[in-house]
């Protein structure tokens, strides 16, 4: 079977967004065994819609849309395809409840383009929108597959993974289950894993291996079909064995997890507190924490010491620590982690200061960063950081090299 990906929406064209949509599902076909051979975009008209509809009919067995199935006139996905197949939109009573229960959830009145959402073309499978409003669709009619599925990737990836490719992978009468893992991996770079496991990959086939790296972390996507779903998870558990055996030191956590929640859930194991003085970082770890549920029952305190007087006057820094040593320093680091944990009364205390750049400072290229820890009854412990990229980069993965270093620390792990 051949693919072809249609993403609709002005927006792409002019570049206001970036068409993610076409990478995920490209790699997402790719472990079903479906080859993409075009990529297709075309904005909110349904002329030129129809146009590329009738390409891809003459070209690819399997067609999937996305975008355009929102409440708005321009968006015209369905309706448009609906009546190049000459069938009719109808209402899908599920889509609609879900859509009036989220209405009633937030208090709001929903306006009547909103019945829209829950228009579906007849004869189709529903795919059930667990993340928005409108759902998606898959039809076989005409010697072609299509499959409709709305634009946002939060709502668009998820729906794919739990209901997408199961429909695609019955196509054929195929009763196999196909099942995914997703392993995360911080502190080692996309190529350097990959050489670690480059034959496993190489003499990959059934369950495949998919590297995906992001925001400083790598992913590696594992995908087997069986009969079984038993057998299909052994087989991921047998690949997972071998790559761990190689890369497990930095392996944090499975799936849709992150550091952070992966280091709430082991302060909440051990039932301790932590707070943090954050100056290269401005309050970044601090926000990507109490963004977590529960985060109230572990987070004491912080403070966001940008200058030395802050430094100084809130976190009790002696003066001739950055008189003599600099604030960008192992030593500042080390007198930030542990005054915080002791002005917030917590068993852990974490430090952030740096160079974030572009520029230098105190003599320090950008990149340099010192991380401080503090945790009750462990030596104190400042690592030292050279980081590349972007000043945000280089603020977001300090976040993460936090996290991991306290991860390590609690359970032993490196240093």
């Amino acid at each position: 079977m051949n693919a072809e990906i249609i993403a609709v929406g002005s927006e792409l064209l002019l570049g206001q967004i970036v068409n993610t949509n076409a990478r995920f599902l490209s790699r997402q076909l790719a472990d079903l065994g479906i080859n993409v051979y075009y990529h297709t975009v075309v904005g909110d008209n349904p002329d030129r819609l129809k146009s590329a509809m009738e390409i891809a009919q003459k070209r690819a067995d399997l067609i999937i849309f996305t975008g355009g199935l929102g409440p708005t006139k321009d968006d015209l996905t369905k309706d448009t395809i609906a009546g190049q197949l000459g069938k009719q939109l109808v209402l899908d009573e599920e889509a609609m409840k879900s859509i009036e229960l989220y209405f009633e959830k937030t208090n709001r009145v929903m306006t009547e383009n909103n019945r829209k959402q829950a228009l579906v073309i007849e004869g189709s499978t529903v795919l059930k929108n667990d993340h928005g409003m409108a759902p998606g669709m898959f039809l076989v009619t005409g010697g072609n597959k299509y499959m409709l599925l709305p634009g946002p990737p939060s709502e668009m990836e998820p729906m794919f993974l739990k209901y997408g490719q199961n429909a695609i992978a019955g196509l054929s009468g195929n009763k196999a289950k196909i099942e995914s893992r997703v392993l995360r991996f911080f502190g080692i770079g996309e190529a350097a894993l990959e050489s670690e496991i480059e034959d496993l990959i190489d003499k990959q086939s059934n369950p495949t291996i998919a590297p995906l790296a992001g925001d400083g972390e790598v992913t590696l996507r594992l995908t087997a079909r069986d009969d079984s779903t038993g057998t299909a998870q052994a087989l991921i558990d047998e690949v997972e064995a071998a790559i761990m055996a190689r890369v497990g030191e930095h392996f944090y956590g499975y799936d849709e997890t992150s550091l952070m929640i992966e280091l709430t859930k082991l302060l909440k194991n051990r039932n301790m507190t932590l707070s943090a003085a954050e100056s290269l970082t401005g309050g970044m770890f601090q926000q990507e924490l109490t963004s977590i549920s529960g985060a109230s029952s572990l987070f004491n305190g912080g403070v966001v010491c940008y200058s030395n007087e802050a430094k100084i006057e809130l976190v009790k820094v002696m003066p001739e620590t950055i008189e003599n040593h600099g604030a960008v320093s192992s030593e500042c680091a080390a007198e930030l982690a542990a005054n915080i944990a002791s002005v917030t009364n917590s068993d852990i205390g974490i430090s952030f200061t740096g160079v974030a750049g572009p520029d230098s400072l105190e003599g320090h290229p950008a990149g340099t960063v010192f991380i401080g820890v503090h945790i009750k009854g462990l030596p104190l412990h400042v690592e030292r950081l050279s980081l590349s990229g972007s000043r945000s980069a280089i603020r977001k993965r300090s976040v993460k090299f936090g996290c991991q270093i306290i991860i390590n620390r609690l359970t032993g792990t490196r240093k």
